[in-house]
């Protein structure tokens, strides 16, 4: 087991070889689900703001038409 973790001498470069790998591939598997996480967090502050803005049906007050606002 010695030897193998020795790795013939070359255990210096091997292992930290490896690491790189591991870390790369968690960081490749981590990144998409945080960057999906992010984009549904801001999809859902902007429709929140979007329908914050817009006029509620049934409350009494109705936007105002585009032929009225153009006094026609």
């Amino acid at each position: 087991m010695q030897s193998f973790l020795a790795m013939g001498g070359y255990a210096a470069y091997v292992w930290p070889a490896y690491a790189v790998f591991f870390i790369v591939l968690i960081a490749d598997t981590i990144a998409p689900r945080l960057r999906r996480q992010r984009l549904l967090r801001e999809l859902r502050a902007r429709f929140a703001r979007q329908s914050a803005r817009q006029p509620r049906a049934g409350n009494g007050s109705s936007p105002t038409p585009p032929a009225a606002i153009d006094g026609q």
